[in-house]
């Protein structure tokens, strides 16, 4: 009897090991994830092997991989990212930070920006300030805390003194941080600092489709355009003016008109346009969506398009090829914006070189929208 209860107790303390090695991570409505040591207290290993282990960059025995594989499995021990990528050993994310991820051309960027990162093996990620230069702040500087390889920053902008500074101070963090800033759709702040700039031919594209109306015998265009000081919104004006002058078209400021790249916006301008009695029988819309509120005015007026008003837009988004009639527009390569964009970071990141100022080009796409007079 003495030997079987001495023996019973050997088991108990036999067993206490590995009671001991139950961390508070596998304990049931635990509050903290799985630590490495936790895996280690686990495998029954040191915290170093079971690094060595994860990191694949140092021999480790079979039995030790598989003890601290099993670990990882029963703890779902999910490895440190972030102090992965401090010691070089993970590529790091492609940032995207645009004003908003519902408007269809900044989701085509967004599209191109995935496929690209996807395509080298990187993850990307998608951020929207809602025109809110505090919230950018945040994100840029949580981009580049996480190492982010590249922080993309999309749409048009009002270039004045504050916006430069920032965009400065932007640029000197992340090349600090060993991050590169790309700038899509809008201008540089400076000459000689660290960004990277993919832009596309804002000016040529308007100059294509206003020339159009003009060359199709229309003198009197109604102009729809962006918000006054914004970079594409002046460009695209710049480019309707080109036009007028190249065409000998006199420059009517009445119909030159400021406003937001919106449905609504086109709709009020285009029916304020019609009730002021203003004569024009073509209308150069700076956005599709802008062209799109302006037939909704047009209609609504009882004209119809293209018999008593010509319409082209800009942009070429999917819907306008589902237009009646289907839209005369100027194509924004997008998708390629946020594909060269990617590969400009991390061709730079990999000292392949590349360059630092690109600008696409735009093409006028001719359909249904606009008659000869």
């Amino acid at each position: 009897m003495t030997e079987n209860g001495n023996s019973g107790r050997s088991a108990t303390r036999a067993g206490r090991p590995g009671k001991r090695k139950r961390t508070g991570a596998q304990q049931a409505g635990k509050e903290r994830p799985s630590t490495i040591r936790d895996v280690a207290q686990q495998a029954g290993v040191s915290v170093a092997t079971v690094s060595r282990t994860l990191a694949g960059n140092y021999p480790v025995s079979e039995e030790a991989r598989a003890r601290v594989m099993a670990a990882v499995e029963t703890l779902h021990y999910v490895v440190n990212v972030h102090a992965k990528a401090l010691s070089g050993r993970v590529a790091g994310p492609v940032a995207l930070v645009i004003k908003d991820i519902t408007g269809p051309s900044l989701a085509h960027v967004a599209a191109g920006v995935e496929q690209e990162a996807a395509d080298r093996g990187r993850l990307s990620l998608v951020c929207a300030t809602h025109d809110d230069a505090t919230r950018e702040d945040a994100l840029v500087q949580l981009m580049r805390e996480q190492h982010a390889a590249a922080v993309l920053l999309v749409g048009g902008v009002v270039p004045d003194a504050a916006y430069e500074g920032r965009m400065v101070g932007y640029a000197r963090a992340l090349d600090a941080a060993g991050s590169r800033l790309v700038l899509v759709g809008r201008p540089a702040p400076a000459p000689g600092l660290p960004v990277t700039v993919v832009d596309y031919d804002n000016r040529g594209g308007a100059f294509q489709a206003a020339s159009h109306l003009l060359a199709s015998g229309h003198r009197r265009v109604l102009f729809l355009g962006g918000e006054a000081g914004l970079s594409s919104g002046d460009e695209r004006r710049a480019g309707y003016r080109d036009a007028l002058r190249a065409h000998g078209a006199d420059h009517v400021e009445e119909l030159d008109t400021t406003g937001t790249y919106t449905r609504a916006s086109g709709y009020v301008r285009t029916r304020d346009a019609l009730r002021a009695g203003l004569e024009f029988t073509g209308v150069f819309a700076s956005s599709d969506m802008v062209a799109l509120g302006a037939l909704a005015a047009l209609r609504e007026a009882g004209l119809g398009v293209p018999d008593d008003v010509s319409v082209v837009g800009f942009d070429d988004v999917p819907f306008a090829t589902d237009l009646t009639p289907a839209l005369t527009t100027v194509r924004v390569p997008y998708e390629e914006l946020g594909r060269t964009a990617v590969r400009l970071a991390l061709e730079r990141e990999e000292s392949l070189g590349g360059d630092d100022h690109v600008v696409l080009g735009t093409q006028l796409v001719i359909r249904q929208s606009v008659r000869r007079l």
